[in-house]
């Protein structure tokens, strides 16, 4: 049935707005269009502050946008109710051309031209673009201008949506629209961050980047001044006789991937990988940083094949170095939570391929430790704490296995040979078969009809040549990142303040007197999610961090360059510079907290 005859009212609507960057958006302009109707709203700024919103928004209205946040985020800085159903018809094309290219792109423009609907000129839209960006006052032609721009925005979503609604799954598409809703709460609450901190590391930056490379480096020599040399480091890694990959060219591999899962094996890299890493990221950043000390950035929503989020990584905190994340804070009188799933990816796979082995391992607490078990490498009586390294094999060997890796790649990570990580893999198939015949039955089935889907009907269409690895490992991804989504609506709908989703865990923030219920009830809405996408089994979560005001987020895998930044901070405040090098040079330090 038509959503024009589901719903009694039917609006599409777009806003103008001015959000300087890390603010929160100033509306300036809204025009609706009721397609039932035919009505037609046309109201600059000081109309839309008059009071409520000028249409009804019940159970039988549905509202239609393009790109659905950015309008959500007007309602809430109007203090206007959040629509009840709502279609994004963004998400609907992302959907539609997930896997393939349209030739224009994927915003309104590229979407128009993909049906071959007509569309404004990109260059008129880039202008008038901009002078919504502009915000301050504008003339009276401005003004007309805007609210031009506007309704040929309305007008052309009206189009769009008469072309594809057809083949829209309705309900299903409510479902992601009213995660764009989520999207604009969680953009909008953003990330309580310590600006002082940040600005006295931004102040001092030049000398501080001078002091680490001096301080790390002495145990390399790879740098000349503040240049990484290649020569260098390929003498340093023959002298320590250290395996490195290389490119097809023959150069060594030097991706921060590389250098990431080099550290996991070797911990003499973790020092250079976290200094390497630093300077790159400090030379990229640009937090998006509100004048209420939050970082807020376009979480962009639906944009990777697999349906999750991806925000720029050099305005979002949680895009950058690990060791960042320490400035995160919460305000006096409030807390902060990072909950994640445990073992996100493992219990989907074991739960949607019906295998009784996996699942079996999932539930006993320590999936790897109980592969290995299970694998006859470890006894019944094994901990974490007896094989550790027994563990961390197999884990790695499971983690592969997910994302499609193989024995080369596996070895490299393991820094063992290709016949060590054939056998390996060997006794992953071996102890989960029925997983194995799903994965290859869902590899096999997408390349037979040409597109791969979640439960919840995220779609991916399957190009000429397919990878497929990559197929093999979107029915973790893009479920968990459904799972995720399901989440976020639940939690923001409650009242849950959730200031980021990163990947499969939460950032939350809630009142101290407030936080240990809050908690619990964000891990209820996690639980929820996972049994609606698992169909009735729910998947466990770990509170990662319980952050009360004064401490701030502290990740392990930072935590070792976080000293030494904090303490060559305070060395250019008239600190001792010792501080810093006995962090760096401590061999344990350097050992346990490799990233």
């Amino acid at each position: 049935m038509s959503c024009y005859e589901l719903y009694c009212a039917v609006w599409v609507l777009d806003f103008e707005f001015h959000v300087p960057p890390g603010e929160l958006p100033e509306p300036l302009c809204l025009v609706a269009h009721e397609i039932r109707t035919g009505r037609r709203l046309e109201l600059w700024r000081d109309e839309l502050r008059a009071g409520a919103p000028p249409f009804c928004l019940g159970d039988d209205v549905l509202v239609v946008a393009f790109f659905a946040s950015a309008e959500i985020g007007c309602f809430l800085a109007l203090e206007w109710p959040v629509p009840v159903h709502l279609l994004d018809l963004y998400v609907e094309f992302r959907n539609f051309t997930n896997g393939r290219r349209p030739r224009s792109g994927s915003g309104l423009l590229g979407a128009l031209d993909h049906f071959g609907l007509p569309g404004m000129a990109s260059a008129t839209k880039d202008e008038l673009r901009d002078l919504a960006i502009r915000g301050g006052s504008y003339t009276g032609d401005e003004r007309r201008a805007l609210l031009s721009y506007c309704a040929a925005d309305v007008e052309a979503t009206v189009r769009l949506l008469n072309r594809m609604e057809p083949g829209i799954d309705l309900r299903r598409a409510l479902v992601r629209g009213a995660y764009m809703a989520s999207v604009a709460d969680m953009e909008r609450t953003g990330i309580p961050v310590d600006t002082e901190f940040l600005a006295k590391l931004l102040d001092r930056w030049d000398s501080i980047q001078d002091q680490l490379i001096e301080e790390i480096d002495e145990r390399y020599g790879v740098y000349e001044g503040r240049t990484f040399k290649h020569d260098r480091f390929e003498s340093w890694l023959i002298a320590n006789g250290i395996p490195w990959p290389r490119l097809a060219s023959g150069k060594l591999a030097l991706s921060d991937d590389t250098f990431r899962e080099a550290a996991k094996s070797d911990a003499r890299i973790a020092p250079l990988r976290e200094l390497r890493s630093t300077l790159a990221t400090m030379r990229q950043i640009k937090l998006s940083i509100g004048s209420d000390g939050r970082n807020r950035a376009l979480l962009s929503p639906f944009h990777t094949r697999t349906g999750r989020n991806q925000p720029s990584s050099s305005k979002f905190l949680f895009g950058a170095s690990v060791w960042l994340r320490s400035l995160i804070r919460p305000e006096p009188g409030m807390g902060l939570a990072y909950i994640d799933y445990s073992q996100q990816e493992f219990g989907i796979a074991a739960y949607l391929s019906g295998d009784a082995a996996m699942i079996a391992a999932y539930e006993s607490g320590d999936p790897y430790l109980a592969f290995a078990k299970q694998a006859g490498a470890a006894p019944e009586g094994a901990t974490k704490e007896s094989h550790g390294a027994v563990r961390e094999r197999f884990k790695q060997c499971a983690l592969a296995v997910l994302y499609g890796m193989g024995d080369i790649g596996l070895a490299q990570r393991l820094g063992i040979t290709q016949f060590e990580a054939r056998d390996l893999l060997r006794l992953h198939r071996r102890s989960f078969p029925r997983f194995w015949l799903w994965s290859q039955g869902a590899v096999d089935h997408a390349q037979l009809v040409g597109k791969i889907w979640t439960v919840f009907g995220w779609e991916l269409h399957v190009a000429r040549d397919p990878n497929p690895r990559s197929l093999a490992n979107f029915p973790m991804q893009a479920n968990g990142a459904e799972m995720l989504r399901l989440a976020c609506i639940d939690a923001t709908r409650g009242g849950i303040r959730v200031c980021a989703p990163v990947h499969d865990a939460v950032l939350i923030e809630a009142p101290l007197a407030e936080l240990d219920a809050t908690v619990e009830k964000m891990r209820a809405c996690m639980a929820a999610a996972s049994a609606a996408v698992l169909g009735g089994p729910e998947l466990g979560t770990v509170v990662e961090q319980l952050i009360r005001y004064p401490a701030r987020f502290m990740d392990p895998r930072g935590e070792t360059m976080w000293r030494a930044v904090e303490a060559a901070v305070r060395a250019e405040a008239g600190s001792e510079r010792s501080t810093t090098r006995s962090i760096l040079t401590n061999p344990s330090n350097l050992l346990i907290r490799s990233s």
